[in-house]
């Protein structure tokens, strides 16, 4: 009898981390966000508090929460950045690969501004519509480049996480550094042009109400045409001989 007990409490904590894990995986718990008390848990999941304790520690045991005392426990950060193997170097130092970016970058994302039209939740709105406050104010601001890049791709994760497709999210996030150095390029490259600058800032507008409106089509058209008028403005520097800038970010204060 007590075999059979070991093996039902065993069972019941395998369901209470699966529970968990598909909360992460539907992009309900995020990467460094704090769990629910074990209390809360115990009522939402409707276990034992030994089971849920046991399903934590399944989970901290495959890396997908951290637990620290006297804090509670989050969910971990799930990709690892690979900036520093070889690939990613030879990626991010060729001037040919910027372009390849910005097509990883339109298909991505155009997608991603769609399924956010469609899936998004309120909660999900609320931090796309501070992220694009956050965008609107580094212009008004005339923050340094890091700065704004890093608010113009925050803008744009925030619209993919929306998305609700944890594959989609993985993709977009293990590739950070390389996605972030095009943002710079962007960024350092053309917010001195005045003429396309607007046109950037109106993209942004239209991707940002497109999403909030539930216009799912209309999301992905803008977002589209958001990194096709970014390559044309970039080609269009480089026919008149000038030499873009590319290189990673630097930390900045209020980075």
């Amino acid at each position: 009898m007590q075999e059979e007990s070991l093996e039902h409490d065993t069972q019941i904590a395998d369901a209470v981390a699966e529970r968990i894990e598909r909360l992460i995986a539907e992009g309900t718990l995020k990467p460094g966000q704090a769990l629910p008390s074990e209390r809360r848990l115990t009522t939402k999941l409707g276990a034992s508090r030994s089971a849920v304790r046991e399903g934590l520690k399944v989970l901290r045991t495959r890396g997908i929460i951290d637990t620290t005392h006297g804090r509670g426990s989050f969910v971990a950060v799930l990709t690892r950045q690979s900036a520093a193997t070889p690939m990613m170097h030879l990626l991010g130092s060729q001037p040919r690969t910027l372009f390849d970016i910005f097509e990883v970058r339109e298909m991505l994302e155009s997608e991603s501004a769609r399924l956010a039209a469609l899936r998004g939740t309120q909660a999900d709105f609320a931090l796309i519509t501070r992220r694009y406050e956050e965008l609107v104010e580094a212009n008004e601001r005339h923050v340094g480049e890091s700065v704004h890049a890093r608010s113009d791709y925050a803008f744009h994760l925030a619209i993919c996480q929306a998305s609700h497709n944890p594959v989609l999210v993985h993709m977009l996030s293990s590739v950070t550094e390389l996605l972030l150095g095009s943002v710079f390029a962007s960024v350092n490259n053309l917010y001195g042009r005045e003429a396309e600058k607007r046109v950037i800032d109106k993209q942004h507008a239209r991707l940002y109400k497109a999403v909030m409106d539930r216009q799912s089509e209309q999301a992905r058209k803008v977002a589209s045409e958001h990194i096709d008028t970014t390559v044309a403005c970039l080609r269009e520097i480089e026919a008149e001989g000038a030499q873009i800038v590319r290189g990673t970010l630097q930390p900045e204060a209020g980075a």
